[in-house]
């Protein structure tokens, strides 16, 4: 009968193993096997659970000479002091320096996470801590969990996990945190010593390290309170008898609950709002950058010369893209082009004292001088002076107008065209497309061309039903678009192929599993960014016409019906859509129809996410192995089992993932 075991009993269980099987290491002519094991506790100064401490300085003793890397990254003492102790290794011995006062009646953590291992073989001493208290009383109580990020599920290693016992809204930006604790490479985290009572709590990418939140930094909350508890239990343990057979006992124990909270970090993008910088590169262009995405678009006038008085729309043409932070103005006047100075009245959004926008104006310079002109060689006085006559008709300057793509043409996308100038006008009449047949070109019918972005004045598109294996040819004639400089086109042709139908694939997921009020967006990726979303409609995401390879997918809960996923909000209480990863990769095949099944509840959390696309793998440790299986078989983890951990919808977990026993 196979034996569910908790991911504590999996790490003494491997540890374990990898002893037995532990082979001679070179250089060792003597054999024996190699050291696989981390350094063992033997005593410390004061003893673990001590009350009524009051000295400055904590020694521990281990069985081995020891070493600690990564201190201040890895070890967190809770609660935090202003300045970091002085912590020193000597042989065997460990020893912590408090350089604060300590706090009366407070119970103290020193969290040493995996940072102490042996000297010799550098095997890490996992989830190492010690409490003790400067009252009558050690605080107890624990919360565990794990920190995700939830963009992509991968887990947080290093980030702050704190607590407040003040339930106030502000607590997080304006008190530092109560307990702390610090994810390990795994995102686990387990906050100790915690009094009786409710505490919200959050996970913060501490960059300043002021133990607070700024909007700037990661964040990850908790929709509501959290009420620690502890609970007697029982565990298995296996026992082996001197004859080397094993043998299951159960032992009570106290179980710290709850041991199974998630949490998701996210950045709310928050940057503050203002003028970056202002250039004129151009006589007929002038750029304004602001330091932020913006949804709105700033109030300029024109403050001198003959349009003085107008609004820069009534005298210019505006580019910009989705984010709105830089704004190309092209001007239209040939009597503003040519100013050498203009001036203009810019009200605009920026951010305030108290971090809110604001509106402001500011008085713009934009100048432009002539680049100077390189001076001509003085003639010879022997070389004679030309007595041709001078053309006096300047040349044609055309409308720099050509194609973006290539010659091999995907069947759903339009062809694109961009222009060195806005464009003012196109003549749709001197737009031809043509379909070759056999050796011969047949007209058809032209689809417009037309703008591929409304606020992208120099870009066009051209979109038609393509079909699949054709070649096409567009010509447009001269003349046929003109810039907003009166400049136009030279004729232009362009040949390209669509690709045939059997070099593409159709794939379907049939998605399960989620609420019916609930709208979901399906992602396709290549490796962890998405390079098609689609979404589900009656159940199922449809991408057609993909090409061969290796896909993965992901999908989120679309709260907002926006069709992209968004981040959280910590002021409005906004969790970041809910993403799920389907569990292995996708083969596609040329001229294949795929349709797959996906229950988005299937597996928890923590098992979804494919292994080939995980930036944070685990390190195995010396004489393990990953099972190696075929591409229709669930993967194991590095330690061979299903998983880590089991955190279910909602962050439910199916058994403990920490060892939090007593």
């Amino acid at each position: 009968m196979k034996i569910k075991m908790t991911y504590f009993q999996w790490v003494v269980a491997a540890v374990l193993a990898a002893v037995v099987t532990a082979c001679a290491s070179i250089g060792r002519p003597e054999g024996g096997p190699r050291d696989e094991d981390p350094p063992l506790f033997v005593r410390s100064t004061p003893q673990v659970g001590a009350v009524n401490f009051t000295g400055n300085k904590l020694l521990i003793e281990f069985d081995e000479n020891i070493q600690i890397k990564d201190i201040m990254d890895k070890v967190v003492v809770s609660p935090a002091q202003k300045t970091n102790p002085s912590i020193t290794t000597l042989g065997k011995k460990l020893s912590v320096e408090f350089r604060d006062t300590m706090m009366a009646n407070t119970t103290y953590t020193v969290d040493f996470s995996d940072a102490i291992s042996d000297l010799n073989e550098n095997n890490p001493l996992e989830g190492f801590a010690v409490d003790f208290s400067t009252g009558d009383v050690v605080d107890s109580l624990c919360i565990s969990g794990m920190v995700f990020e939830a963009r992509n599920l991968e887990p947080a290693q290093g980030m702050l996990v704190g607590v407040y016992s003040n339930l106030s809204d502000t607590a997080l930006t304006t008190l530092p945190l109560e307990r702390i604790a610090k994810t390990n490479h795994l995102g686990q985290f387990t906050v100790r010593n915690l009094k009786p009572g409710s505490y919200n709590i959050f996970a913060i990418k501490d960059m300043n390290r002021d133990l607070k939140w700024d909007r700037s930094e990661d964040v990850a909350f908790l929709d509501s309170a959290v009420t620690p508890w502890a609970e007697p239990a029982e565990m298995a343990d296996t026992l082996e008898a001197a004859d080397g057979s094993d043998s299951i006992v159960m032992r009570a124990i106290t179980r710290f609950m709850p041991n199974n909270v998630l949490l998701t970090w996210f950045n709310e993008d928050y940057k503050a709002q203002y003028l970056k910088d202002t250039k004129r590169g151009d006589r007929n262009r002038i750029s304004i950058n602001f330091a932020a995405k913006s949804d709105t678009l700033p109030e300029i006038t024109i403050l001198n010369g003959a349009c003085a008085g107008k609004k820069i729309e009534e005298v210019a043409v505006l580019n910009y893209g989705a984010t709105r932070d830089t704004l190309d103005y092209w001007l239209r006047p040939d009597t503003l082009i040519k100013q050498d100075t203009i001036l203009v009245a810019a009200r605009f959004l920026r951010t305030d004292s108290l971090q809110n926008l604001s509106w402001g104006t500011d008085t713009l310079k934009f100048t432009f001088k002539e680049p100077k002109k390189k001076k001509e060689k003085k003639k010879k006085k022997d070389e004679k002076a030309d007595t041709m006559p001078q053309d006096t008709v300047p040349p044609i300057v055309f409308l720099d107008f050509n194609t973006l793509t290539s010659g091999t043409h995907e069947v759903y996308m339009p062809v694109l065209f961009r222009a060195a100038q806005p464009v003012d006008s196109v003549n749709q009449l001197g737009v031809h497309l043509h379909i070759k047949n056999d050796t011969l070109w047949d007209s058809i019918a032209a689809p417009p061309l037309l703008r591929q972005v409304d606020s992208r004045p120099l870009t066009y598109k051209m979109s038609h039903n393509w079909e699949y294996g054709a070649t096409y040819r567009i010509t447009i004639d001269s003349a046929s678009v003109f810039g907003m400089y009166g400049n136009w086109n030279k004729p232009l042709k362009h040949e390209f192929t669509i690709k045939k139908q059997e070099e593409y694939s159709n794939l379907y997921i049939n998605v399960s599993g989620y609420p019916d009020t609930v709208a979901v967006v399906v992602e396709l990726l290549t490796s962890d960014e998405p390079m098609s979303r689609k979404p589900v409609i009656d159940g199922v995401a449809e991408f057609p016409n993909l090409a061969s390879g290796n896909y993965y997918v992901r999908a989120f809960f679309d709260t907002n019906r926006n069709g992209i996923w968004d981040t959280g909000n910590v002021s409005q209480k906004i969790q970041p859509e809910e993403i799920y990863y389907y569990d292995k990769k996708i083969k596609v095949k040329k001229n294949w129809d795929i349709e797959q099944s996906w229950n988005l509840y299937a597996l928890p959390i923590d098992q979804q996410k494919p292994h080939e696309i995980k930036k944070n793998k685990p390190k195995r440790k010396r004489g393990e192995q990953i099972k190696r299986q075929s591409d229709d078989e669930e993967e194991e983890d590095e330690w061979g089992n299903d998983s880590f951990n089991s955190f279910g919808p909602g962050g439910k977990s199916s058994n403990n993932a920490f060892g939090n026993y007593r």
